[in-house]
């Protein structure tokens, strides 16, 4: 298991050879199917066949926090109506209007770290970056935009409980209810996302106060782990292939030239490695197995980014790969509302930072770094490099 964590696309690709709809059988558990190939996988994304809601499952026990009822967790109607209270404030036209913000806090944290000999690409820059663009889209004091913060978020994802989970729960719960109580005690709400999800929920009724909290939860978290990866999973690719980089480390690099290499770092390695929860509710036949209603269903978006049937040469690097139908940001009415954030947050931090970086290197071997375990997302516990 922890060769697939470090590299699990050897595994994805005897999948897709060998078996594309696998039954993953445990007692106790319920079985999951894991779906490895692109078309399969950007079909199922759209089947109303699979429910989001795992409850559905039999035998399921929320997890800890209760903090599900958000849209990663709901089939229609609630889950359009939760999408439509979040989505006006990452339509992309809006999230272009943060591009200076993101370019004046990438440069300040590379400020900083400008004349290291060592340093964490993870810690020193991608963590802090992302971090501070989804607070300040939410509209998080900056008292609140610190290390301890993102500890008790990411604590909540870890796969194996830290030596006080109760003293975590309640830490998370403390923050969320600051969050909140704060826009609820303030008048400087209006302009931020989290303020408005308090109003529609104080005064049309829009979200109660589970969902509220749910979707706070929510946003933080994935709003900064994914990008997080983005950078982190983008810059190790880069390290490894210093002719693509160079390409994006030129003073004048054309900003298209730079989009389409996002998209190829998207695709690369996923940082999204299994798409959102997935249920089957109702039976569904595919190659020859029969999937039953209640068993969960993995779509494995690392392994169909990686298909050779739709991709040629899939396991290469090529920066100008066009066209690039990837599914890193899902398909269909689940679509990542934050890809447009994303987009923007890599197409900032890649030149950036490479120029930053200069002739820069691993400081171990790729082989010897640090996946965090998980089951959804795919990054690094920590990129260390050195200046030459």
């Amino acid at each position: 298991m922890a060769g697939r964590v470090q590299d699990p696309y050897p595994y994805f690709a005897w999948l897709r050879r060998h078996a594309p709809a696998h039954a993953d059988r445990r007692p106790g558990r319920p079985t999951v199917w894991q779906i490895s190939r692109y078309e399969d996988v950007r079909a199922l994304l759209t089947d109303r066949r699979l429910s989001k809601d795992p409850g559905r499952v039999p035998g399921y026990v929320p997890g800890p926090t209760g903090l599900n009822r958000h849209v990663v967790h709901c089939d229609p109607p609630d889950h359009t109506r939760l999408r439509t209270l979040v989505h006006a404030a990452f339509v992309p036209r809006r999230i272009a209007q943060l591009e200076p913000v993101i370019t004046d806090t990438a440069n300040r944290l590379l400020d900083q770290i400008e004349h290291r000999a060592h340093l964490d690409v993870i810690a020193d820059f991608a963590a802090p970056l992302t971090f501070r663009m989804i607070c300040t889209i939410l509209g998080v004091p900056r008292e609140l935009d610190h290390q301890g913060t993102r500890d008790t978020l990411m604590a909540t994802i870890a796969p194996t409980p830290g030596p006080d989970p109760a003293r975590t729960e309640n830490d998370l719960h403390v923050l969320l209810d600051t969050l909140i109580s704060g826009k609820r005690g303030g008048g400087e709400s209006a302009a931020d996302l989290l303020g408005a999800l308090v109003r529609a929920g104080d005064e049309s009724g829009a979200m109660n106060e589970a969902e509220l909290r749910s979707t706070a939860y929510l946003l933080l978290l994935v709003g900064h782990d994914t990008t997080m990866n983005l950078i982190g999973n983008g810059m190790l690719a880069l390290l490894r292939n210093p002719g693509q980089a160079a390409r994006l480390a030129a003073p004048q690099v054309d900003p298209g030239t730079v989009a389409t290499a996002v998209e190829e770092l998207l695709r690369y390695d996923s940082p999204v490695r299994d798409a959102t929860f997935r249920c089957a509710a109702e039976p569904i036949s595919l190659h020859g197995q029969r999937i039953r209603k209640g068993d969960v269903v993995s779509l494995l978006i690392g392994s169909a980014n990686r298909d050779g049937t739709r991709f040629p040469d899939a396991d290469r690097l090529d920066v100008a790969r066009t066209p690039n139908d990837h599914l890193a940001f899902g398909h269909g009415p689940h679509y990542c509302i934050g890809a447009a954030l994303a987009r923007l947050e890599g197409a900032v931090a890649f030149p950036l930072l490479l120029r930053c970086l200069g002739s820069a290197r691993l400081a171990r071997p790729a082989d010897e770094l640090v996946w965090r375990p998980a089951r959804v997302m795919r990054g690094l516990a920590a990129l260390p490099v050195v200046r030459s």
